[in-house]
């Protein structure tokens, strides 16, 4: 399941919206939404996304996240690293192969190193 179709999900739940009541009001096949929850159609649209904001009524923060949801959930990623050194390939090799494999512990931990690669660092 992709980032944003948890957090769709997630509304869903919270409304007590079944899969294909949400797909009748937004006018989808309930097909179609259950191919993004489970990763099997690219990332949604713009137009989606933001038919699923004003859907749920989301503001501010809410809505951020989701369209961020969203940017981030392709379900099939490719990652060149023609350019990059031996190590970078190694690395998006490594993480090609084992992603599968990998738990909610290891996946927090490479989310926390990237993370602080991504914060200012403090004077």
């Amino acid at each position: 399941m992709t980032p944003f179709r948890a957090r769709v999900r997630a509304l869903s739940q919270a409304r007590i919206l079944t899969l294909s009541r949400m797909a009748a009001d937004l006018e989808l096949t309930p097909a179609y939404l259950s191919a993004l929850e489970h990763g099997h159609r690219s990332k949604p649209s713009w137009s989606l996304v933001q038919q699923i904001i004003d859907y749920f009524n989301l503001i501010w923060e809410d809505a951020d996240e989701l369209r961020e949801l969203a940017r981030v959930s392709h379900p099939r990623v490719v990652i060149d690293t023609s350019g990059l050194s031996a190590r970078a390939t190694l690395v998006a090799n490594r993480l090609a192969g084992e992603i599968a494999d990998a738990d909610e512990k290891m996946l927090n931990e490479i989310l926390a190193v990237m993370d602080a690669q991504d914060e200012p660092a403090s004077d």
